[in-house]
């Protein structure tokens, strides 16, 4: 047997070029699994995104409403909610938590889980009134939310002493101008609704009366007596008592004519420019998902376009409104900058 000399072998380690390339492939490979890993995440963060519409809720929703339990808003807060519980499959829950011209439950609102579970029923006081009359501002109306959509709109009534004889808006700034100033307007309180509207009639309409605040709802009894003669006050708690007689109704806050108060003509026609109705909405806290946020507004949609939901708005004298997430914010701003003017023109403040 013969035995063939081969050729000597040399070590793979003992090629320096070899281990560079071996090294460079390792690398490469490294770099693609941590691609495929950040693409794996993304699109399960992807998928968990999309699929949150589909499964939210999972729990009851809570609807915290910074008014007092029976106050119009929480009337029309109620209503929403049952509707909203009954599109999404799960009871949503108001949680009354009035307070500090209603920043205190803002407050509570904004600070919540921003998971979507929490949502606040919100109107003018509350989001673009009482803010701006406290030493410190508690929160920022426009940054510290999400804006879900608006729901509807409920005027405000103008409504007198009956033995008055007045027939008109125009008849009440000729009396009021004659007595200078010897006329009483009513109002919940500084800063309420009632208070501004009836500064902003004042100034609009060139005329003097004596602002005489009170406080748990006797304003109206209070023009009913004929212990002031006039005050401007929320449609829905006051309808009753004008078919009753008890106060005589001259016009309602709207800028133009509504089929739910037929025949009262807006102040507008009298007074020029003149508008203060309050608009109700739902936010969220400001990190709500998006998918979440647009779930809401579908519900809401979809809530308000029911029949039933319908009918019982227009019991408490609100047009339904609707608006995107962009338009409700533009709204809460220019609602800001009115009524700031009213809160610096009055010196009002929390004290």
């Amino acid at each position: 047997m013969s035995i063939r000399a081969t050729r000597p072998v040399r070590a793979a380690c003992a090629d320096p070029d070899l281990h560079v390339h071996r090294a460079r492939r390792v690398r490469a490979w490294s770099c693609i699994v941590a691609s495929c890993a950040a693409l794996l995440c993304a699109a399960s963060t992807t998928v968990r995104a999309a699929e949150a519409p589909r499964t939210f809720p999972l729990k009851p929703i809570r609807m915290m409403m910074p008014n007092a339990p029976g106050s119009g808003t929480d009337t029309l807060g109620r209503i929403v909610a049952q509707g909203l519980g009954e599109e999404l499959g799960q009871q949503v829950v108001i949680d009354n938590r009035p307070g500090a011209g209603g920043t205190l439950g803002m407050e509570i609102g904004r600070n919540a889980n921003p998971d979507g579970y929490t949502i606040i029923f919100a109107s003018p006081p509350a989001l673009t009134v009482a803010p701006f009359v406290q030493k410190r501002q508690p929160f920022d109306p426009l940054e510290d939310f999400a804006f879900i959509t608006t729901i509807g709109v409920t005027p405000n009534v103008l409504i007198v002493t009956p033995s008055l004889g007045l027939n008109s808006v125009a008849d009440l700034v000729e009396m009021a101008r004659a007595k200078k100033g010897a006329m009483n307007m009513a109002s919940a309180g500084p800063g309420s609704q009632s208070h501004l509207a009836g500064a902003l009639l004042l100034s609009l309409g060139r005329f003097d009366s004596l602002h005489v605040p009170f406080k748990g709802g006797a304003a109206v009894p209070s023009v009913m007596s004929g212990e002031s003669q006039w005050s401007i006050n929320p449609a829905p708690s006051s309808l009753g008592l004008i078919k009753g007689g008890k106060v005589k109704a001259l016009g309602h806050t709207l800028p133009g004519r509504t089929a739910l108060l037929p025949g009262m003509p807006a102040i507008a026609e009298t007074v020029p420019g003149y508008s203060y109705s309050a608009w109700n909405g739902v936010i969220a806290p400001r990190k709500t998902p998006a998918p979440i946020q647009e779930r809401l507004r579908s519900g809401l949609v979809a809530t308000m376009a029911r029949g039933e939901v319908r009918s019982q708005m227009a019991l408490q004298a609100t047009e339904i409104m609707l608006t995107t997430p962009a338009e409700f914010r533009r709204l809460v701003q220019d609602t800001i900058g009115h009524n700031v003017k009213l809160v610096k023109a009055l010196n009002l403040s929390a004290d």
